[in-house]
């Protein structure tokens, strides 16, 4: 009985001395949120594990900058400007056996854009707007507006069969059905909101009548009439003009003739008197 309590008492003083030299990270600050600047930083304690180095990752990739070779159990890494492409995931990493890492998230905002700022439709059919995201993390709640009147109006999927709004968390896409004219061109806003805020982006949305698609070739039709119009106004004109020349080039001669056979007749009268 004696050696059993002894035997426990080794091994719970075994577990205590590895408890207590077990690798710890202190992270500081243990996340970022909505800065414009910040310096990540991490010590290691409580550990014997020899340090051969250390780096940053970010989002899973090495930065390869923040690479060391230096054995120390301290690690910063500056973040002079924070913006959406900054935020996301970091990880300081000590090269130990095994490897000891610790995360530190840094969020922003998301950034809402849209490749086209401006979208076209024909009447009656549909017109399409798209909105992404970029950051960390990624919106949670997206949102469509139309500006009336200066007043941002809230669009709801499924209101009718007029508006389907269909979204992911880096994509939202806004179909508007049966275009019309009178009461659908003007801007869209998408909103796009995570756990720090919103950011948003519009889409001015043209609709053109059917017939747009007819006007290039009604205009090749007009000016071929008015071409052909023009021509015959041309000729028209110009026949009459060309028959009167003509008769006058073939009347001269006969003209100059007759004169010149009543002349030589007039000559013989007199000779035979």
């Amino acid at each position: 009985m004696k050696l059993l309590w002894a035997l426990s008492a080794l091994l719970l003083s075994c577990w205590r001395a590895n408890a207590s030299t077990a690798p710890n990270i202190i992270a500081e600050p243990a996340e970022v949120s909505n800065q414009t600047s910040a310096v990540l930083s991490c010590n290691l304690t409580e550990s014997n594990l020899p340090i051969k180095g250390s780096h940053w990752t970010h989002n899973g990739k090495v930065i390869e900058e923040s690479k060391s070779a230096d054995s120390s159990s301290f690690m910063e890494f500056h973040l002079d400007k924070i913006t959406y492409s900054s935020g996301g995931k970091y990880e300081c990493v000590f090269l130990t056996e095994p490897e000891v890492k610790q995360t530190i998230e840094v969020k922003t905002l998301p950034h809402v854009y849209t490749y086209k700022h401006s979208e076209h439709g024909n009447e009656k059919d549909k017109g399409v707007m798209a909105c992404m995201s970029h950051g960390y993390p990624l919106p949670t709640t997206w949102m469509w507006y139309k500006e009336v009147d200066g007043v941002n109006m809230a669009i709801s999927n499924g209101t009718g069969d007029k508006f389907e709004i269909k979204s992911t968390p880096n994509k939202t896409t806004l179909t508007v059905n049966d275009l019309s004219i009178q009461n659908d061109i003007g801007d869209y806003i998408c909103t796009g909101t995570n756990e720090v805020g919103s950011h948003s982006d519009r889409i001015h949305l043209r609709v053109r009548s059917r017939l747009a698609a007819l006007w290039p070739f009604l205009g090749i039709v007009t000016e071929v009439i008015i071409l052909v119009t023009i021509i015959f106004i041309y000729e028209k004109r110009r026949k009459p003009d060309e028959v009167n020349d003509d008769d006058d080039s073939g009347s001269a001669p006969l003209k100059s003739n007759s004169t010149a056979n009543h002349k030589d007749k007039n000559v013989r009268q007199r000779n035979s008197n």
